[in-house]
Parts: structure tokens; sequence; C-alpha cells
């Protein structure tokens, strides 16, 4: 009974096509041939070279012979060109477990009695009930080459001693280190007290510039939601200006404004006879700057979030509240602010990820500064994304950026994770599943 399936299948498994050509499915296993013919052309004259070079990253620099260059092996083009044909031979892979798959399946079929689909058949078959999965394929080869690629492109860099001055290609060659970058980064005085100091800092930056733009963002909606409020339309606007202007020329004119010199901050200041702030250069203020400034920039995004969230909540739920003599204050703790947390629990989690890679903000206002002596490549107000920026594009520290750059994924992902589901939202959707 299964000498059409088991045919099929070892056919399959012996070369792609030969299942699908068994089964009468000729065009099909026509294709599959093709596939595996340009597979076995590609693979046969990289796949060794990308396995040579994934392990040694290269063995000849470039060298100088006679007065001229020699060129030798470029170590990073040679990571690059090995994910890529390793990428190629995964999704190789995945085509020859899906052509085993066909064959069996098709010749199944077979013993049935059913005739096997026609090539136009089995296009019509996949535009009619598979044309998804089908037009998410292109999408999803983008994704994993131009997004998951550079990601794993990234976290190898972090096992190597891809730096300056002594192994940039292509003069230089780079070295698998395994954990040493790592085990610089937290033990290495000279590492170790920037990288703990830049971490405290993304902390608090990101406790406290999530916390003052929700809660402003809250209590000015609920301001405006007051039933004595009069042209709230008017004041909606007034408020939501500054997230209209686009949040570059917003930080640059802060910027100006909040300069130690000649910005108009302390011009008033002096004006009233109080001395002016060194906001930008004294590294507590400069700290105080960026989340005044980030509370000016985030306050309306929260606003606008909560307004709507407030817009959705039942009136009967406040009648219900008052008739048990619940005053303002009770009806706000007990049916508005679980309402609203409900609603934006996600989103407030979200808003916490993105204030820890909040680059904007700090680049543009202070550019991490004011400097601090003795940390390395970083300032004052440098977050982890900043000081990442500075190792990468000033420092040629790609190492050790890459290395940061796995650590902020670390504390994003966890703490994401772990709050999302213990959200209600997120309790109450998983038991309706």
């Amino acid at each position: 009974m299964d000498r059409y399936r088991n045919k099929a299948t070892i056919l399959s498994l012996i070369s792609m096509g030969l299942g699908q050509i068994y089964n009468r499915q000729f065009i099909k296993g026509l294709v599959y041939l093709l596939i595996e013919a340009y597979a076995i052309i590609y693979f046969s004259s990289n796949l060794g070279r990308s396995l040579w070079g994934i392990v040694t990253l290269g063995d000849t620099p470039r060298m100088r012979v006679s007065g001229k260059w020699v060129e030798g092996d470029h170590s990073i083009f040679i990571l690059i060109q090995s994910l890529i044909t390793i990428l190629l031979l995964i999704i190789f892979v995945i085509i020859y477990v899906m052509n085993v798959k066909d064959a069996r399946k098709t010749a199944e079929k077979r013993e049935k009695g059913i005739r096997p689909n026609s090539f136009k058949q089995s296009i019509q078959y996949v535009l009619d009930y598979k044309f998804a999965q089908a037009f998410l394929t292109l999408p999803g080869i983008g994704i994993l080459f131009f997004t998951v690629m550079p990601i794993i492109f990234m976290v190898m860099l972090a096992f190597t001693n891809y730096s300056a001055p002594n192994h940039i290609p292509p003069a230089k060659l780079i070295d698998w280190v395994g954990f040493d970058t790592f085990r610089d980064l937290v033990s290495l005085k000279t590492w170790s007290h920037t990288f703990y100091g830049v971490l405290t800092w993304t902390i608090i930056w990101a406790v406290l510039s999530t916390v003052t733009t929700y809660f402003g963002g809250l209590l000015v909606a609920l301001l405006i939601n007051q039933k004595g409020i009069k042209f709230k339309g008017l004041w909606r606007t007034i408020l939501i200006i500054p997230y209209a202007i686009p949040q570059l020329i917003s930080l640059l004119v802060m910027r100006n404004m909040f300069n130690g010199q000649f910005g108009p901050v302390n011009q008033y200041l002096g004006y009233f006879g109080f001395g002016g702030l060194p906001w930008l250069t004294d590294p507590f203020w400069a700290k105080v700057t960026v989340i005044v400034v980030n509370m000016w920039v985030g306050i309306p995004v929260s606003m606008i979030l909560i307004m709507g969230v407030l817009t959705t909540i039942p009136r009967d739920m406040y009648e219900a509240a008052e008739v048990d003599g619940a005053n303002n204050y009770q009806k706000f703790r007990i049916v508005t602010l679980p309402m609203i947390l409900f609603t934006t629990a996600p989103t407030l989690i979200a808003q916490f990820a993105g204030n820890i890679n909040n680059f904007n903000a700090i680049f543009l206002l202070t550019n991490g500064n004011p400097v601090v002596g003795d940390y390395q490549y970083a300032g004052a107000t440098d977050l982890l994304v900043t000081w990442l920026y500075k190792l990468t594009l000033d420092q040629n520290k790609y190492n050790m950026a890459s290395a940061v750059g796995i650590i902020i994924f670390l504390i994003i992902a966890s703490f994401s994770i772990y709050n999302y589901r213990r959200t209600k939202s997120f309790k109450e959707e998983d038991m309706i599943q």
C-alpha cells in the first residue's frame, strides 16, 4: 500500500525533483532539479571557503612586496560572505525538506486514487489557499538577510578583537577571542568604570524619563478632561505642538536655549536677579536638563494616548461609584487609574524600552557631554546606545561596541518580556485564547 509513498520519498531524498517526476509532476520536478543544480554549483565553489573563513577569519593580511601592495584576506568581508553562504545553505536545506514532504504527500494521494495536480493546478492551489505564505516568502527572505544577518554579524563581532589600532582589516587580521571582550568590559578597570557608570545613568534616565512623561501626560489629560474646562480643543492643540514639531528641531532649539553662555534661559534668570546655571556643562545639571527637555517632547505623546483611553471608560462605572459615595479622588483611584493602566501598560513598557535607546534626546541635546575624565570615550549624559555610537564611529572599537549592543538587547528583552507577561492585558488575552 505504501509503494508509491516510499519510492517517492527515497527518490526525492536522492535528488530534488525525482520524487515529483515519479509522481508525474514533470515541470515541478524540473524546477526542483534546477534549484539543486544551481545549489551544487554555488556551494561547491563557496561552501568550503566559507567554512574555512568563519573558523579562521583569514590567514594572510595585506602586505607590501617590492614596493607594491599585495591584497590579502579581509577578515570582515570573509565573515560576511561566510554568513551569507551559511544562510543560503539553511534555505536550501529547508527547500530540500519541502521537496521530500511534497513528493510523499502527492504519493499518498496516488495511493488513494487521486490524480496528482498539474503544474498549472499547483500554481492555482497556491494562489487560492497558500497565497499568504507565498506572498510573505520574499519579505521573509529580505528580513533574514537585511535584519537577522546583521544582528548575527554584530553578535559575532563581540567575540573577536576587531578594534583599532591593531586589528583593523585589511592591513591587520582579526581573530576570535571568545568572551575576552565581555570580560574586559566588566572587570578591566579602565572599561568597567565607564560601563557601570553609563549603565547606572541609562537605568536612571529610562526610569525618570518614562515616569515623568507618562504621569505628566496623565495629569494634563485629566485636567483637560475636567467638566469645567472650556476650549478643550484649543488646549489640546496647544499642548500637542511640541509633538507636532519634528524632534530634531525641538532638541536643537532647546540646546541653544539652555546654552550657558548666550542661551535665553540664563538671560531671563539674570533679569530676575538669579545667576546663570551650567545647564549643559555640569554633569548634574546636564542630566536635569535632558530629563526636563524630554518631558517637553514626551508628555504630549502620553497625553494623546491617555485622552483616548479616557473616552472609552463607561460613564456607568463613575455613576456606580458616585452611588456608593465615592469622592473624586476615590473615583480616580478605583475607576480611572486601573482602566488607564490596563490599557496602556504594554505601551508604558514599550516607552521604557524606547527610552533606554533614546539616542536623539541625548545625542542632539548634549552629545553625551560634559566629558568625564576617567571615562573611556563617554560623557556624563551618555547612554549605552550613544556610547556604542561613539565606540563604533569615533573610536573604531567595534568588538566593544558589539558587546555593549548585546547587553542593551538583553536588558530590554528581559525587562520587556517579564513585565509584559505580568500585565493584566496579557493575562486576559492568554485566558481568552
